[in-house]
């Protein structure tokens, strides 16, 4: 097989073609930051209310068991979220990597890399909608309580 010489021209190509997933990378890097910053503050809170943890025959225990069970559940979701983000992000590695090889080697890899860049953004999209689920879970489980609202309780009800 004898390998033609590339011209600088191509490699100048290639490199524009890289650079859209090259700034997708730091976007998914800023999203993977704010996952491990949410992550570290649920664990944070879990590990304050396993300190203050009650016995059973206390009243607050219910609801400590309560939101431990939440934060568990939001950790696993996070986590899953950081899982997917970081694949994604390798995925588009992987791209940016064939699209150069490919280049470089005079490769057809266009179905292939095309395909690896789909599954990298449907895989991404899932760790979002997993993030906007934990944040949901996050957001329903804060109550504060009407008088700190200073809100009138409607005592009809």
């Amino acid at each position: 097989m004898i390998v033609q010489p590339i011209a600088l021209t191509d490699i100048a190509h290639t490199i524009q073609l890289a650079l859209a997933p090259v700034f997708l990378l730091t976007g998914i890097g800023s999203i993977l930051n704010l996952l491990a910053s949410r992550l570290a503050r649920i664990v944070d809170r879990a590990r304050k209310i396993e300190a203050d943890f009650t016995p059973i025959d206390d009243p607050g225990h219910t609801d400590q068991v309560r939101q431990l069970r939440l934060l568990d559940k939001r950790m696993r979701i996070v986590n899953t979220a950081i899982f997917l983000c970081t694949t994604s992000a390798v995925l588009i590695c992987i791209v940016v990597a064939g699209l150069f090889v490919a280049s470089l080697l005079g490769l057809g890899f266009a179905r292939t890399t095309a395909a690896v860049f789909v599954l990298a953004m449907l895989v991404f999209i899932t760790g979002l909608i997993l993030f906007l689920w934990e944040v949901r879970i996050a957001v329903r489980a804060i109550r504060i309580r009407d008088e700190l609202l200073e809100r009138e309780i409607d005592h009809r009800t």
